[in-house]
């Protein structure tokens, strides 16, 4: 059975509830606390770990641990994507996705940006760089190595290879849909990932591209971020000074409209980010409106351009009520006004307490132990 939820009336209900459950949440939970040290790196010969370097307003990372990252010689980087004429498993603006094979014959995932030597795009990949060495989290995707000595300005990332796929591919035109426990897990786990981003470490990092093609699925560990191009590192809020011509944060669709706006990017926008892709697990709808002209599906659900409806494809196999409460979740996240918008953390308390189905599915961690 399909429900629709008609927004002047159900799915605007659910919503208040929602925000009214949340609220409660927020007096019987208290706020996490974490810490963190620094990370490391060796060069391309393995030899003695060197500290990373970060800038003033940069300090090292976040894990519980020290992290050992590669940094490959060039030619490794070609020797391991056949000089680049590998499968292609992944395109952006600047950048292209190689599957690569590593010595020991294990699969990778080997990111090439071509700068030309612009001085913003080799910005862009220290940038991103400084994020992927501070991270260590189950549901983010590992980085293995990097490399900064291509001809032109090029440099490389590699990555630990997914092979499950994105989550964009299983929502539209797959012959096994996702079933609703499984959607609900993955925008659980997801939440998780975003959280530890937001609250893990030192400073707050915000992903700024959260969307259904940037999660990856591994049967095993469930669902993976991964592309850090967009996320910013040390501050909670920032203004993008106009007129500067830097490209817009984010995917369209997705990226939060109080900051397209305003100028203003922060971790709600993340938050607004994933309450979009919540509304393309419930609904197996695009973010952007296949017909044209058509609004996005935050914006369409918000306005109430049309009725809100679970995925024909899970009929029968999802409850009502949580199916509304997943609804009211996604409408407080994609809320015009950020400070209404629940943190990450409260969007994980909500989802534990609210959607069983959340968390009725296990996954492995990396050493094959379970998680819930």
């Amino acid at each position: 059975m399909v429900l629709p939820i008609a927004l002047s009336a159900a799915f605007l209900l659910s919503s208040t509830i929602a925000s009214v459950t949340y609220l409660k949440f927020l007096r019987r939970f208290t706020p996490l606390s974490c810490c963190g040290n620094r990370l490391s790196l060796t060069d391309g010969d393995g030899e003695t770990p060197a500290p990373i370097a970060y800038g003033p307003d940069s300090p090292a990372g976040l894990t519980s641990s020290p992290i050992l990252f590669r940094r490959f010689r060039w030619a490794e980087i070609e020797l391991f994507t056949n000089s680049f004429t590998s499968d292609v498993i992944g395109e952006g603006g600047f950048s292209t996705v190689y599957l690569a094979r590593l010595p020991d014959s294990s699969l990778a995932a080997v990111k090439l940006h071509r700068s030309g030597n612009s001085e913003r795009l080799l910005r862009a990949f220290k940038q991103e760089l400084d994020v992927l060495f501070r991270l260590s989290n189950p549901h983010i995707v590992r980085l293995i190595g990097y490399s900064d000595h291509g001809e032109d300005g090029a440099s490389a990332l590699v990555f630990e290879y997914i092979p499950g796929g994105t989550l964009r591919d299983r929502l539209v035109g797959c012959e096994a849909p996702l079933p609703w426990d499984r959607r609900l897990s993955i925008a659980l786990h997801v939440a998780d990932a975003v959280d530890y981003l937001h609250e893990g470490g030192e400073l707050p990092i915000v992903h700024g591209d959260i969307t259904a093609a940037n999660v990856l699925l591994d049967e095993r560990r469930g669902p993976m971020l991964c592309d850090f191009g967009s996320a910013r590192v040390g501050f909670s809020a920032a203004v993008k000074p106009a007129g500067t011509g830097d490209p817009i944060i984010g995917s369209p669709g997705y990226t939060d409209p109080h900051y397209l706006r305003t100028g203003i990017f922060s971790k709600k926008s993340d938050v607004y980010s994933f309450g979009v892709m919540l509304l393309e697990l419930i609904t197996g709808l695009p973010a952007i409106a296949t017909e044209e002209g058509g609004p996005p599906l935050a914006a369409a659900a918000l306005r109430g351009a049309a009725a809100v409806a679970v995925d024909p494809m899970v009929a029968g196999s999802f409850d009502e009520e949580e199916a509304a409460a997943a609804l009211g979740l996604a409408a407080l996240c994609v809320g015009d006004q950020p400070s209404l918008r629940p943190s990450m953390a409260g969007v994980i308390r909500f989802m534990r307490e609210s959607l069983p189905s959340s968390t009725s599915t296990v996954y492995l961690k990396s050493d094959g132990s379970a998680e819930p």
